[in-house]
């Protein structure tokens, strides 16, 4: 079953701003648009579809949004995504191929394992990329690693990308977070490509995500990155934590 009332629209709209928000200033946004959908009657295939429609929409408003405001570095972040693009045109394939309640059980392992990364602070996690830097040679296939699992499941790829750059360059958590958006932007491309062509797109659905992520990126960009940060991980991880629960009982 798939709705298209208007309060199922007002809902996505209001979930997809939040979902927006979250993926600025850290990640995990897809883990509660996706899960929802699923809930409201969607396929997870098509929930996973329709939500790459949004999360385009979402990074090309946050990149303009961080150009906007000076930060940017299109050189190296064009440099990152490319090193991703590969592996997410590989993970897209195999996306519209998953049985959909194999794909609910990937989904709650993996907002399980994001609920642990919000456990360890940023602030940890900078002295150690600090003090222990990974060879260089490492860099291709990790990357590689990232747009698979962005291209297969989406969900939580920003705290993976944001683990990434810190042991793999020490970036600062703004840098990261420009960087973020910008190879999200690229690796999810043939992913939207992909959907769309096996038709496991939900317009209805990805139009109100796509307003409320544009929406919730526009305010995050604009406020500190670590305002509010601590609470919104604790928040996030409550939050995942319940979903995660309902998915391994599907």
């Amino acid at each position: 079953m798939q709705l298209s009332d208007p309060l199922s629209f007002i809902i996505l709209t209001v979930v997809g701003a939040i979902a927006g928000f979250l993926n600025v200033l850290a990640g995990g946004g897809s883990a509660l648009t996706i899960p929802l959908m699923i809930f409201l009657g969607y396929d997870a295939t098509v929930a996973n579809g329709s939500n790459r429609i949004a999360i385009q929409v979402e990074t090309i408003s946050a990149v303009a949004a961080f150009k906007k405001q000076q930060y940017a570095d299109f050189g190296l972040s064009l440099k990152l995504s490319l090193m991703t693009l590969p592996g997410g045109i590989l993970g897209a394939f195999y996306a519209v191929k998953i049985d959909d309640k194999l794909f609910t059980k990937i989904l709650g392992v993996v907002m399980v394992l994001i609920i642990i990364t919000l456990m360890f602070p940023k602030s940890e996690l900078i002295e150690h990329a600090k003090q222990h830097k990974w060879k260089k040679w490492l860099a291709w296939p990790v990357m590689f690693a990232v747009g698979f699992y962005g291209g297969f499941i989406q969900a939580g790829v920003g705290f993976v990308i944001m683990s990434v750059l810190l042991h793999l360059y020490g970036m600062s958590l703004l840098k990261i977070n420009m960087h973020k958006v910008f190879i999200v932007m690229i690796f999810t491309i043939p992913a939207v490509i992909v959907f769309i062509v096996t038709d496991n797109i939900d317009w209805f659905a990805a139009i109100a995500l796509s307003i409320g992520m544009m929406l919730g990126t526009l305010i995050a960009v604009k406020m500190s990155l670590k305002k509010g940060e601590k609470l919104m991980r604790i928040v996030l991880g409550i939050s995942l934590l319940i979903i995660a629960g309902k998915l391994f009982l599907l």
